[in-house]
């Protein structure tokens, strides 16, 4: 297997983690500050998400020369779920249940068939 290969498979995933802390960052950081004004926290987060595109438009690109774009597009919800259930618990000290748990164990389920070759 050559280089090029390999880098297609694993620097998407890398990227996209990457893109998705910046990402929930944006999209959820903001929940620690309350007081501080909508419009000022929509101007913030855009620009945290400037860098998420940064990461994301590159990570589809590079990963398309090896997955469909229904499988880069699993890979980055289930990289969504696993970068927010982290930011929930360790940022907004917000604890996971048994409910969260199964819901993520069901797209989990969901995510598995998309990697299967047509029936």
């Amino acid at each position: 297997m050559s280089a090029v290969p390999h880098f297609a498979y694993l620097a998407p995933i890398v990227m996209l983690v990457a893109s998705n802390v910046f990402m929930t960052f944006a999209w959820y950081g903001h929940l620690k500050f309350p007081a501080v004004s909508l419009p000022l926290v929509v101007v913030l987060s855009w620009g945290i998400a400037f860098f998420e595109y940064w990461l994301a438009v590159p990570a589809n690109r590079i990963g398309h020369e090896v997955y469909s774009a229904a499988q880069l597009k699993t890979i980055q919800e289930v990289i969504t779920l696993l970068v927010f259930a982290v930011f929930s618990v360790a940022v907004l000290k917000e604890p996971l249940t048994w409910n969260h748990a199964v819901g993520f164990a069901l797209i989990a389920g969901g995510a598995f068939f998309i990697f299967q070759g047509p029936l």
